[in-house]
């Protein structure tokens, strides 16, 4: 049977219109890191943020992990990102096993390293409760998402893979402190802290 041009080219034109329908309903990632995509956005406590910056955690030849910082407006120096208002969030996808004592360590040696012996001393409750948050699961595994959230009037809430983890940590100054981890003046990464920075 020959249809006529036109039938022909309505059908093309809506064709290409579903097409293109189907593929603006799929999430857009904004940057991908060793394989792991990265969401344009991601909504915490009923507000959008925005991908400021994503890199990869390496450690000798292994990469360990890789990280997105989210924030309601970008931000390009660490000044204006631990100032920043609003929700935050820090979403990192494990890219090799680790256990639950060896990835608690690496936090709380990044944590220490980049927190002054005054805070320090400020944070120790939060900072005891955070470390006991990593007991509660043995291991962490390739394909695992950790998630720490800011939520202002409430305070830091860690999930794992959806779930969350211990408690909520009240004080904006200690999760400044996990933000410094990889921003701070002494990052676990070097070469991570300008990628969230939102540095090529």
């Amino acid at each position: 049977m020959i249809f006529p041009r036109r039938t022909v080219l309505k059908s093309a034109a809506a064709a290409s219109l579903l097409a293109l329908a189907s593929l603006s309903a799929l999430p857009a990632f904004a940057a991908e890191v060793a394989g792991v995509k990265f969401d344009e956005t991601a909504t915490v406590n009923g507000a959008t943020l925005k991908l400021n910056g994503a890199g990869l955690r390496t450690k000798v030849i292994f990469k360990v992990y890789a990280l997105g910082l989210y924030l309601t407006e970008k931000k390009s120096t660490v000044p204006e990102i631990l100032a920043a208002d609003g929700p935050r969030r820090v979403r990192i996808v494990v890219l090799r096993e680790l256990t639950s004592e060896e990835f608690g360590k690496a936090f709380m040696t990044g944590l220490n390293d980049n927190t002054d012996a005054a805070e320090r001393a400020k944070l120790v409750p939060q900072t005891k409760q955070f470390g006991e948050m990593f007991a509660m699961f043995p291991a962490l595994k390739k394909g695992d998402v950790l998630t720490v959230d800011w939520v202002p009037g409430s305070g830091s809430q860690v999930m794992l893979n959806g779930k969350n983890v211990g408690g909520v940590l009240p004080d904006l100054a200690f999760y400044n402190a996990i933000l410094r981890i990889w921003l701070g003046d002494k990052p676990v990464d070097s070469s991570l802290k300008p990628q969230l920075l939102g540095e090529k």
